[in-house]
């Protein structure tokens, strides 16, 4: 069972500092981590790994300081690690992007059964890459996956979508995107830790390495661009009542009888 598991470093969540220029994040500028739900989707990777036997693979984009989370995933459990890392693929969006790592599967792991990612990431929310990826693959995909169970070629996966619990069954090679909720990251090992940098390698490939189109990378290959980024700033408005107080509270009721109505029922617990 060879199972690829999709990493990405994103900023520290308290840390999301943007060109206003390029409308992209300035990522050296800020700490890096593991995306949350890509830890989750490495989780799951190890527990079948754990259950069916075979390979972890984990495989990233990004700068070279990438690597980190790469070493974070060898120490974890992961048996390999590949960075795609190259300036041409900068300022790639979700389309780019899944294109790239769909080539980037096809080229380090040929013979995969599964591919895992998380199902969003904490800089850009989109959950588009992991769709994507499946279309370029030509994979059965199933999102927002919650529990995953193996037998053969066969898939089971049980979601919770639209407020259904939905189970689908599909035939491997798949690709899963996985949630926050299950698949709980176990602690990380101090052998893990030793092994992850004194006996573990980070295979580091660049845009030609893949054998891809050079056009449909990076930006040039994006079909989406970031025409504004900016901050939202809150929007308050000061109301005086004057008069008498039956009459204020009058109009108070007028005014925003919707809304204290709705937070009296919520404070009651009457909602709904």
């Amino acid at each position: 069972m060879n199972t690829v598991v999709l990493i990405k470093q994103v900023p520290q969540a308290a840390e999301l500092p943007w060109d206003s220029r390029t409308g992209r994040l300035k990522r050296e500028a800020s700490e890096g981590m593991m995306n949350p739900a890509c830890k989750h989707a490495l989780e799951a990777g190890l527990r079948i790994k754990e259950r069916h036997g075979g390979t972890v693979m984990a495989v990233s984009m990004g700068p070279p300081e990438a690597e980190e989370v790469l070493r974070e995933a060898l120490a974890l459990g992961a048996d390999q690690a590949v960075l795609l890392c190259d300036p041409r693929l900068a300022g790639a969006d979700t389309l780019a992007t899944s294109y790239t790592l769909a080539r980037a599967v096809e080229r380090v792991c040929p013979d995969f059964d599964l591919v895992l990612l998380g199902c969003h990431t904490t800089d850009s929310e989109t959950g588009q890459v992991g769709p994507q990826m499946a279309e370029e693959l030509d994979l059965p995909a199933v999102c927002d996956a919650e529990d995953i169970q193996i037998q053969g070629k066969r898939l089971t996966a049980r979601r919770v979508s639209d407020g259904f619990l939905e189970t689908l069954e599909l035939t491997l090679p798949a690709l899963l995107t996985v949630t926050t909720q299950e698949f709980t990251p176990r602690d990380t090992p101090l052998g893990g830790v030793e092994r992850a940098f004194a006996q573990a390698q980070v295979r580091v490939l660049d845009a030609e390495a893949l054998g891809a189109d050079s056009s449909r990378m990076g930006a040039a290959g994006s079909a989406g661009s970031m025409l504004r980024v900016y901050s939202p700033t809150a929007q308050k408005k000061g109301v005086l009542l004057k008069g008498a107080v039956k009459k204020n509270v009058q109009d108070l009721l007028d005014r925003y009888g919707d809304r204290l109505g709705g937070l009296i029922r919520k404070d009651l617990g009457l909602e709904g």
